[in-house]
């Protein structure tokens, strides 16, 4: 899908955004105050934030991929899934308390996260050099997050809004990949010791390692390499969960261990 907007009118969009994360106030669907924004123009308005971002001096740690369920992707009506960066400041420690107020409505998925040993520069990246760049995996947790308002967005407004990133939860317990089956590697997700969503791997474009292929190839054309020591998200296990301060949210995955994110409750907050 070609671009329909102009510079100016991109630049607008990626300042709407800016805003947003400094104000903590959602704006509306950019679909809707900037019509005809195509994918290649939401790229653009993410890269344009992202050149912010790293010019007041954020690194970027890694990269996420999103949209990469079947019932997902029947939602949004694609067919492809979308790239997103994460940066250092995002990571949060497991187990320990997250100040909520950081975030605009946040929602939290399991994902099995890789962590690089060598770098991936596609195109051309076939699933033997992407199982070969990975030093390990291990549980994780994503915290998605909109800064588009009540979450009515549409594929160009969430990969406008650096895929509607938000934070990162890595578990401590890095796993060996060797002998492990991700397509069947399954969740338990608790939200405060309930048990709210299960899942396996299978459900990220057949297996995880895909979405990293993908990815490599994807920001591959485009120039991007992905580096050694980076971290990447490819997809949720399960559907996303509401949080709110004072929820602690576990993922236990087989063979992996698990993840803990704890929401601060707005007392410890003070």
């Amino acid at each position: 899908m070609s671009a329909q907007l102009g510079p100016g009118e991109r630049a607008d969009a990626a300042r709407l955004l800016l805003k947003a994360y400094e104000s903590g106030v959602p704006v509306d669907p950019l679909t809707v105050t900037h019509p005809g924004l195509t994918v290649e123009d939401a790229y653009d308005v993410q890269l344009r934030q992202v050149a912010e971002w790293t010019a007041a001096g954020r690194k970027i740690a890694g990269h996420k991929v999103g949209l990469t369920s079947a019932a997902i992707q029947r939602q949004l009506g694609v067919d492809s899934p979308d790239y997103g960066h994460l940066f250092a400041d995002m990571f949060h420690l497991d187990s320990q308390p997250i100040t909520a107020g950081t975030f605009l409505s946040p929602r939290i998925e399991p994902e099995i996260g890789f962590v690089l040993g060598k770098p991936l520069a596609g195109p051309g990246v076939t699933v033997a050099d992407a199982l070969g760049a990975i030093a390990y995996v291990g549980a994780s947790l994503e915290i998605i997050d909109s800064r588009i308002a009540d979450w009515k967005i549409t594929l160009p407004d969430t990969i406008a809004d650096n895929a509607s990133s938000g934070g990162v939860v890595l578990g401590t317990t890095p796993v060996p990949l060797a002998g492990l089956d991700l397509r069947t590697t399954g969740v338990v997700l608790r939200r405060n010791g309930r048990i709210v969503r299960t899942g396996a791997g299978g459900a990220v474009l057949g297996s995880p390692v895909n979405a990293l292929v993908w990815l490599a190839n994807t920001v591959g054309a485009l120039g991007v390499r992905l580096e050694a020591g980076s971290v990447v998200l490819p997809g949720a296990l399960t559907a996303a969960v509401d949080v709110a301060p004072g929820d602690t949210v576990t993922a236990t995955f087989a063979q992996l261990g698990s993840v803990t994110a704890t929401f601060a409750a707005p007392s410890e907050e003070d």
